[in-house]
């Protein structure tokens, strides 16, 4: 039994995952696919295919321009009726897009290759080359690039892989579902990313709120030699890598540019694992993904779904609107995106699509700081949100780096206790991005 540390800041909220029960079920091929060529963490895919081309499901059509970045490929076969700009809905602006008429057929690219059962014939480079030929990002939210995480820095031995099975944000159900239903496959794809990194340890890390898919991952690393299992307490936001290695190892990592690997440890999510195991045993990029969709609608769901298939073709799938809507977030609605419009597709990072009815967005104008120290006092990262919010208000960034803007997780955590409504999260967000752009400013005036 893994003894656990408690959470440092954090909130319990109410859980709301009312789609738990639904078994993942297949949403089917929507009349249009707009796959973007970023939606991961890094550069941006290049296009390699032109409008009138045929493609097939796993053909490649966005090729990975730097070692930071992913492929992007074909959810299913079909003809490729445009490459241009279609607005992003986490970039919130115009991106690049492929976009393909589907065909209905889902013909398979010849060019995937065989997979294999076998993983002791695999050697770490061979499934780091998978991953990175699967154009496989974590599908936890972040879409970091999967074979950059299997590849730490030489001088940074990893003793202990976590597996995040936490789905601490409220709604959420597609990783529950997954570990439910495919866990010999998931401890498939976990054992080879110890493998890839050389981690003797592994953890499978599972909130108490989850009774099904802790009795599922149990018995699927019963007789795995190395991979334990650490049940949490429920809490917000455990899930983030920093606070799941503080809870489970007792480790801190050190403020960015620190990173796990800096103490030891790399962490990916049970849905990434799966696309793995997928990736070695059939030779399928990542094509698809499970995608809650749950909220004021009429069906909850969970549902697989193919990568860039639009938000409105999974709501009415989900049974459509139940009551007027005031707001459709894409993730979890602590730390999701606010949708200003749903013909928007899923990207690789995209867990749910969560319906608010206008009845339950609080639209209240936000009043002045009360200086309470709420939310000092749950930020799990224990900064100061308060007066970083309030020196990038004044746009005086140079200070709210001084207050470590930039170790933010963005959790809400913050924003969410706060009795005057601020909204802290989007101020210190646009500190962060602020001191960014300064930062590759700096670096372009000393490089030119």
């Amino acid at each position: 039994m893994i003894r656990t540390r408690a959470l440092s800041g954090g909130v319990h909220l109410d859980d709301r995952k009312i789609s738990s029960g639904k078994p993942v079920e297949f949403a089917g091929i929507p009349p249009e696919i707009v796959l973007f060529m970023s939606q991961h963490t890094g550069a941006p895919a290049k296009p390699v295919v032109k409008a009138g081309d045929h493609v097939l499901a796993g053909q490649v059509v966005g090729e990975a321009q730097s070692f930071v970045s992913a492929s992007v490929h074909a959810s299913t076969s079909g003809t490729v009726k445009a490459v241009e700009d279609r607005y992003h809905p986490i970039l919130a602006k115009p991106s690049t897009a492929v976009v393909i008429e589907p065909d209905g057929k889902g013909e398979i690219w010849e060019g995937v290759a065989p997979g294999s059962d076998d993983i002791s014939t695999l050697s770490p480079e061979d499934i780091i080359k998978i991953a990175r030929n699967a154009g496989l990002v974590g599908l936890g939210g972040a879409a970091f690039p999967t074979a950059v995480k299997l590849s730490p820095p030489k001088d940074k031995p990893i003793d202990v892989y976590l597996l995040n099975g936490a789905e601490c944000e409220p709604y959420l159900t597609c990783d529950a579902r997954l570990m439910v239903e495919e866990a010999d496959e998931i401890v498939f794809g976990f054992t080879a990313m110890m493998k890839a990194v050389g981690a003797p340890r592994g953890i499978v890390c599972i909130e108490d709120n989850k009774p099904e898919a802790i009795m599922a991952m149990e018995k699927a690393i019963s007789g795995k030699p190395g991979i334990e299992l650490c049940v949490l307490k429920t809490r917000y936001p455990q899930g983030g890598e920093k606070q799941l290695i503080q809870v489970v190892l007792g480790r801190e990592v050190p403020p960015p540019p620190g990173l796990p690997f800096d103490v030891g440890v790399v962490v990916s999510n049970v849905g990434t694992a799966y696309s793995l195991a997928k990736a070695l045993r059939t030779g399928m990029p990542l094509v698809d993904r499970v995608v809650t969709v749950t909220g004021a609608v009429g069906s909850p769901s969970n549902f697989r779904v193919l990568l860039g298939t639009q938000v409105s073709f999974l709501i009415e799938k989900a049974g459509g609107y139940t009551g007027e809507p005031g707001k459709v977030i894409m993730g979890g609605p602590m730390m999701g995106v606010s949708l200003p419009r749903t013909d928007v597709p899923v990207l690789k990072g995209t867990t749910g699509i969560v319906v608010m009815t206008k009845d339950e967005v609080n639209l209240d104008k936000p009043l002045p700081c009360i200086r309470c120290g709420r939310c000092v006092d749950s930020c799990p990262l224990r900064l100061l949100p308060v007066w970083i919010a309030a020196y990038s208000d004044r746009g005086m960034y140079e200070e709210a780096e001084k207050y470590r803007a930039l170790d933010c997780c963005e959790c809400g955590v913050c924003a969410y206790r706060c009795p005057s409504r601020r909204p802290l999260v989007q101020s210190v967000r646009l500190a962060k991005q602020a001191i960014m752009e300064e930062r590759r400013a700096r670096a372009q005036k000393v490089s030119g």
